[in-house]
């Protein structure tokens, strides 16, 4: 007797995944417009992504000829779009080769290794081009390492609504997340990384906004909270309850930075004494309490118009420079801001702005401080900066040694920063010495 053989799993895979499958899309396909608004991360993923990865692969190789990146195996030959010569069948050009496609929660990002004689700013020039055909709102191509450069998509503009989860609790010391990245990611600013930041900025551009966001994350932390405000404190008064001292005007200024000078120094000893080169390597017991310093509008500290002015402009820059470059590894970290900065306030803004490593520039009214805050660091960043329009508030762009981006703050309200202020008024520390300078 001979036994019917049981089917192989191989026979039978049809018959049930089949079903399965073409039910699963439908449901996606029939539920996809109520996902995308109420989930659209996952709508993305489920839906968004496959589809747009699959425009990447079926035109990768006609995109390449079209934008002229790719080569003709051939050296005597030049690879264009449509080619063909003598009725032979167009020669199979030379491509890029690219890496796998990977998600991001809204775009993706893949990997794509140069042909010789390639350069980064040939697939810069591209990116216009290939956002158009993969159907995305945007194409950013970095130069990732030595003949590999990273192209990063977003589907749609994050920074149209921006929105970054909210903090619950003191989260991560001297770390605050305040917006949203072009790339969807939340914007952190990390005081621990960048220690100190310029941000700049025209009326109503987003600059304040993006300091009620910085110092609302900073509130429920640990930390000391300074604010200089030489406009009479008419920006930062709102905090006023969660502020470990408020300067008002020049000569509170001046006072008050000379007592955080004095403050760092006093620290620099209890380092040398404990053998360790920052505050961090101190017992946590022992560690003095970081300090956030918020200078709001610049020029006021710098702007002379007599003697004795000039002689405390001076010396207010001295003591900004001298905190920039003792202050990190001393627990004191610095925000400046302003609408306009530039070297005809004297040469100490130039100097300070060499110790401002993280960089932050909203629509300005002159070139002059757009190329303050980024020329230095990168020139794209720049153009990027100066195509902000009116209509784009609380849009910037943000750039370090590690690179740039754009991003756009979130939104605090007075009457947020107010109850925030009251909320968490009680962890501000006290510290007489600085108290006294602003009475």
């Amino acid at each position: 007797m001979t036994l019917a053989s049981a089917p192989s799993s191989g026979e039978t895979w049809p018959s049930w995944v089949l079903p399965v499958a073409v039910v699963l899309v439908s449901g996606l396909l029939l539920t996809g417009p109520a996902l995308r608004r109420r989930y659209p991360v996952a709508w993305w993923l489920l839906l968004g992504f496959p589809a747009a990865a699959f425009r990447v692969v079926r035109t990768w190789r006609p995109l390449m000829a079209g934008c002229r990146l790719a080569v003709s195996r051939r050296p005597a030959l030049t690879v264009g779009s449509g080619l063909v010569g003598n009725g032979a069948p167009p020669p199979q050009p030379r491509v890029p080769r690219r890496g796998f496609i990977r998600p991001t929660a809204g775009g993706f990002w893949l990997l794509v290794r140069l042909l010789p004689g390639q350069v980064p700013e040939d697939f810069v020039k591209a990116a216009p081009a290939l956002a158009e055909n993969w159907q995305v709102h945007a194409v950013r191509v970095t130069s990732w390492k030595p003949g590999v450069v990273r192209i990063a998509a977003s589907v749609a503009d994050p920074l149209a609504t921006p929105r970054i989860p909210k903090q619950r609790g003191p989260g991560y010391l001297l770390r605050v997340s305040v917006g949203t990245l072009e790339t969807g990611a939340a914007w952190v600013v990390d005081l621990r990384r960048v220690p100190h930041w310029l941000i700049v900025g025209a009326t109503r551009s987003g600059k304040s906004t993006l300091i009620n966001a910085l110092v609302a994350g900073l509130a429920p932390q640990p930390v000391a909270l300074v604010g200089i405000d030489c406009k009479g404190g008419m920006e930062l008064s709102l905090y006023e309850p969660r502020l470990s001292a408020l300067a008002t005007n020049r000569e509170q200024a001046v006072k008050l930075l000379a007592a955080l000078v004095d403050l760092t120094l006093d620290r620099m000893t209890v380092c040398r004494t404990a053998r360790v080169r920052n505050i961090w390597g101190l017992p946590e017991k022992e560690r003095p309490v970081p300090v956030v310093v918020i200078v709001d509008e610049i020029a006021e500290l710098f702007l002379v118009a007599s003697r004795n002015e000039k002689d405390e402009a001076q010396a207010a820059g001295t003591a900004l420079i001298r905190l920039a470059q003792l202050g990190a590894a001393l627990g004191v970290f610095l925000v400046v801001a302003g609408q306009r900065v530039g070297s005809d306030l004297g040469p100490g803004v130039t100097a300070l702005r060499a110790q401002l490593g993280g960089r932050v520039c909203h629509r300005v009214a002159d070139p002059g401080t757009a190329e303050m805050a980024l020329g230095d660091l990168n020139p794209d960043a720049l153009k990027a900066a100066q195509a902000i329009t009116p209509e784009q508030a609380g849009t910037a762009v943000l750039a370090s040694g590690d690179g740039w981006e754009r991003a756009r703050s979130l939104l605090i309200t007075e009457t947020e920063a107010e109850a925030i202020a009251t909320e968490y008024a009680h962890l501000a520390p006290v510290l007489p010495e600085l108290l006294e300078e602003t009475r």
